[in-house]
């Protein structure tokens, strides 16, 4: 599905980073930044230019040859790995940073990636998420097609133990993100690190 959707010529979710991570990320110290289910590398391009050696992780071939030509077209250098999540185990006390924007995986993945991230982060380590709730399914504005997919605050935050946040709120904002992303949208936004 992935790979058809990245099929086209156009960069079907933009090639601008996520607003929020634009935001969150100011205040964070370079380092090695780790991108789960990437896509066309938007957000991986963006981590680049900002001065981080970024890994950029996806199951879609077709999306993150994208990433690459985006990278090469902005001038940075990113690394990409086609890999299905579900198959993909987090190196322990690895990264600086993991970021996560609209990334949603069947539960009992997500859970695991969650536990995984937290032990990832070196001390100090950041994640940033976001990623549609559940109210979201009543927008029609991007997103999954069904609530299991999606996330909220209460559940990250248990998934996420271990981690000190300075930001966790579920809020509405307008997404403006290519075409599959364009509208008012319910959304859960963490900021977290991992104390020293």
């Amino acid at each position: 599905m992935w790979d058809e959707r990245y099929a086209a010529d156009e960069y079907v979710y933009g090639t601008e980073p996520n607003d929020f991570l634009r935001m969150a990320v100011a205040s964070v110290p370079r380092g090695r930044a780790l991108c789960l289910g990437e896509g066309e590398g938007r957000n991986a391009v963006f981590l680049a230019q900002q001065g981080f050696d970024v890994l950029a992780v996806d199951s879609s071939a077709v999306g993150l040859k994208k990433a690459q030509r985006l990278a090469e077209d902005r001038g940075v250098r990113i690394e990409t790995l086609v890999v299905d999540l579900a198959d993909y185990t987090i190196e322990p006390g690895s990264w600086d940073l993991i970021v996560s924007i609209f990334c949603h995986v069947p539960p009992e993945i997500r859970r695991r990636l969650h536990a995984e991230t937290v032990a990832a982060l070196r001390p100090g380590g950041t994640f940033i998420l976001e990623a549609y709730t559940p109210a979201q399914l009543e927008r029609g504005t991007g997103g999954p097609p069904v609530a299991d997919l999606m996330m909220t605050r209460s559940a990250l935050i248990e998934e996420l133990d271990g981690l000190k946040f300075e930001v966790a709120v579920e809020c509405e904002r307008d997404v403006i993100e290519g075409r599959f992303h364009t509208g008012r949208g319910a959304v859960v936004q963490i900021l977290a690190h991992k104390p020293r």
